[in-house]
């Protein structure tokens, strides 16, 4: 911990009245999860030789925050230890929407010694930056983040099963004007505290659905990144909650619907703030190195599937002509292949646009830094892009599209293994494979009960 970093939040805390401190760390499910602090044991314990603990269950736990078997790193056998919440300072910030509250998000720490829990998503990503870092590079991200928004307070979107909610739109209004002028209150309002937060919004607009919006995320490294889509995320359900409205990140909340996406914008950078991307005599303006890094990606969509699409639902969006990719190829803007190349100039990046809403940004983010740097290790040159409408395409290669092919061809990654380590790749594996033996095995589901109850 810089000394000038500790300063200049005392600094913060004591000129802005702050009276409380959410000390946080992102879960397996890409969650804030931690403590509410009050200033003064945030300045004595948090930052003091005492420190914030909290259990090892919060990376084995499912949605339910249910312990589930099966992991090496807590369990009831090991009696669900502890880990230290080590704040990082540079994630300090005020948090507009809460009364005197301040927000810095914490990595997570063994107990005893100054080793990382390697399996904290946080910490996956981490490494990543590292091994790209190791090589002079890094890997800048911007994230375009799909919702839902209802009229419905949370409390009744609950006792209704979230069926039959009031979207905040009553017509299809993708870029519509008039029709985004109606929900300009929050959405304003929305943008103003993001950035007033440090996370940087360049757009909104409304989007296809019903209810639909997207907002985009400025690109930054790809660390930082992940850490603003985590507190976009958690921060506009608060926001919503607080106008007694309900938001959704689900990938696809209704089968009549569109999906909602989170095209992830990637370029390759120098360590040195230089932009690696962009060639002009090149064909397409990609340089060598874009074409690599372009060719990782594609050559390792199919086996890191499950960090781009990590739940059952995920896979709902994947339908021909539904603007989510059924193939991996890559088009100079073109909005039906997996992967479009745009932009120009230090600006010129591919985006990704397989992930769904539903994202761990941290383990998407660092999915593609392994894929990227894997393709510029070992020369994996893009190829010719696709012209055309890609739906239609004979020939490529098709993306997973359940649950259980993605994590089977995760499970059996041997870049997974690899770039994550073996012990973080068996957690990761088993945190997919506990997801998918509860839909199997512990739910029945509203389509089979309408489905079979009369009827078969």
């Amino acid at each position: 911990m810089h000394e000038d970093q500790r300063a200049a939040v005392e600094k913060r805390l004591r000129d802005e009245d702050i009276e409380t401190v959410l000390c946080v760390v992102p879960d397996l499910w890409g969650r804030l999860m931690g403590k509410r602090v009050r200033t003064e044991n945030f300045l004595r314990t948090a930052l003091g030789p005492e420190g914030v603990h909290a259990s090892l269950y919060l990376f084995v736990v499912d949605i339910d925050m249910d312990p589930r078997p099966g992991y090496q790193v807590s369990s009831w056998q090991t009696g669900f230890s502890d880990f230290r919440m080590v704040p990082d300072l540079s994630t300090f910030r005020v948090v507009p929407w809460l009364s005197s509250t301040a927000l810095v998000i914490c990595d997570a720490y063994e107990e005893e010694g100054e080793q990382l829990v390697e399996v904290a998503p946080r910490t996956v990503l981490r490494r990543q930056a590292e091994r790209a870092a190791a090589a002079g590079l890094q890997f800048k991200i911007a994230g375009e983040l799909e919702f839902y928004l209802y009229r419905t307070p949370p409390e009744q979107a609950w006792a209704r099963r979230y069926l039959d909610l009031e979207p905040v739109s009553y017509y299809r209004a993708d870029y519509h004007i008039l029709a985004s002028t109606r929900n300009e209150a929050f959405i304003e309002t929305v943008r103003r505290q993001m950035n007033e937060a440090g996370i940087e919004v360049e757009f909104s607009k409304s989007e296809w659905g019903l209810g639909q919006q997207e907002i985009n995320l400025r690109y930054t490294d790809a660390l930082e990144m992940a850490d603003r889509h985590a507190l976009y995320k958690n921060g506009l359900k608060e926001m919503a909650q607080r106008d007694e409205m309900s938001v959704t990140f689900m990938a696809k909340p209704d089968m009549s619907d569109i999906g909602s996406s989170c095209h992830l914008h990637a370029s390759v950078w120098g360590t040195d703030e230089t932009a690696k991307m962009a060639d002009p005599a090149s064909p397409h303006d990609l340089s060598r190195t874009g074409r690599l890094f372009l060719g990782g990606l594609l050559a390792h969509t199919a086996e890191l599937m499950w960090l781009f699409a990590p739940n059952v639902n995920s896979y709902k969006r994947f339908q021909s002509a539904s603007f989510a990719p059924t193939v991996v190829s890559w088009g100079r803007d073109n909005r039906t292949s997996g992967y479009r190349v745009v932009g120009e100039g230090v600006s010129l990046r591919v985006e990704n646009r397989i992930p769904g809403a539903d994202v761990n940004p941290y383990l998407a983010c660092a999915a593609t830094v392994a894929a990227g740097l894997d393709g510029i290790e070992r020369e994996l040159d893009c190829g010719d892009p696709y012209d055309g409408d890609a739906y239609q395409a004979k020939g490529l290669p098709t993306i997973p599209t359940t649950l259980r092919d993605g994590l089977q061809l995760f499970a059996g990654s041997p870049l997974a293994v690899a770039a994550f380590g073996g012990a973080v790749h068996e957690h990761l594996v088993n945190f997919g494979r506990q997801e998918l033996e509860a839909f199997d095995h512990e739910c029945v589901t509203d389509w089979e009960r309408i489905r079979y109850f009369e009827r078969i």
